[in-house]
Order: structure tokens, then sequence, then C-alpha cells
């Protein structure tokens, strides 16, 4: 994102947010917790992180977002992006080609309530580029697509579309949340994802995990 829509964005929220709060609306805007699937608990993110395998990461030579076709079919005429828009969201009205037209997502990332859903990212917990880099190289398209649309385990999520952008495909040695209180939520699922597809990770990621495991 270029930066001056960053900035632009920024200063967007602040001045929406001030306004809310002068008229009190702030303190009544909906902050529902986004419905991704409950990860496994801290202890067993432990233990799953214990089993994983430990190596250099690879690289991205020969990567592609195509390599993982997502924002399939779900049902209907509903995608996995328009799924996790209803799924995470509040009040979410859709029209007849699923596309939603009016409700509020809280970003778990960030905090912030947005009523747009055009300023949600439909998050991958852990990036498809990341994945690459650690096995899914060397998986079949049919794989990679179950894992870039995976609604079981706890992979997507409706996040502030900035905030998705500036994790990019970041792991937890390099990105996390800026809202601490759900830093555990997060590593929980990075985890269990991870040993859900025989993921690798590398020294510096289980560093972090953890360190952020070790205060659930």
């Amino acid at each position: 994102m270029p930066v001056g829509k960053i900035y632009a964005r920024r200063l967007a929220v602040l001045a929406t947010s001030a306004a809310l709060t002068l008229t009190g609306l702030l303190t009544t805007a909906p902050a529902a917790q986004a419905a991704m699937p409950t990860p496994v608990s801290a202890a067993t993110a432990r233990t799953y992180l214990a089993a994983l395998t430990v190596k250099t990461e690879g690289t991205t030579s020969g990567y592609s977002r195509d390599l993982f076709p997502h924002w399939i079919t779900q049902s209907g005429t509903c995608n996995t992006r328009e799924t996790v828009l209803k799924r995470d969201g509040v009040n979410v009205v859709t029209d007849s080609s699923c596309a939603a037209t009016s409700g509020s997502w809280y970003s778990e990332y960030d905090g912030a309530t947005w009523t747009l859903a055009s300023d949600l990212d439909i998050d991958h917990m852990v990036p498809l580029a990341e994945a690459w880099r650690s096995g899914a190289n060397a998986w079949t398209t049919a794989q990679r697509q179950a894992f870039a649309n995976d609604l079981t385990r706890p992979q997507l999520i409706a996040v502030t579309d900035n905030v998705n952008q500036a994790k990019g495909d970041l792991d937890p040695a390099k990105w996390l949340p800026s809202r601490t209180t759900y830093r555990c939520t997060y590593t929980r699922a990075w985890v269990q994802v991870k040993y859900y597809y025989n993921l690798s990770i590398d020294s510096a990621e289980k560093s972090a995990l953890q360190s952020v495991l070790n205060g659930c």
C-alpha cells in the first residue's frame, strides 16, 4: 500500500475515533470477537511446537499466489472471503451475489472496528508464501487449495486491511499483532496450523513462538 494511503487511513481512523468519542458512540460500537475456530490450548500448542521440524527456511523460488487457488466457492454464490466476512462480522447483510453490503467487523489484530467490508482483508494466519518456504512447495495444487481456503482450522480471519498488508508473509519472529492480548491466541493458531499441515519452522520462529506461549 502506498505510504500516502497508509497515512490517510491512519488520519481517518483517528478522526473517526475522535468523532465517536465526542458523540458517545465509541463505547457502544460493536466489538464482537471474530469467530475464527478456537485454536488449541497453550499446553497443546507447546506440545505441537516441540514436535515440529526445525530447519532453515526455504526460498520463494517458484512461488506464486496462483499456486494456492483461494476464495473458491463454498456454498451457493458465496466464496471463501465472503464466508469469512459473514462469519466474523455482526449483523452482516449480503446481496444476491453474497457480497457484504453492511455490517460491523472487529479486527482482533489491532482492535479497530469497521463498517465497510472493503476495509477488511482475510488474513491467512500462516501466509501462503511462508507455507511455501516451509514445505508447501512440494504439495499438490489440491493440497494448496485446501490450505488457502481452510475454514476448519484457525487459518482465516477478517482483519484491518493495511494491518494484514504490514504483516505480509512474515512469521512471528518478525511480526505479531499490535494488540498484545491477542498474541497468545495468534501463536496458538499459528502452531496448530503448522502442525496440522506438517510445515517446518526455523529456529528464530520457534524461539518467538515459545516466548509467547510460555506467557499464555
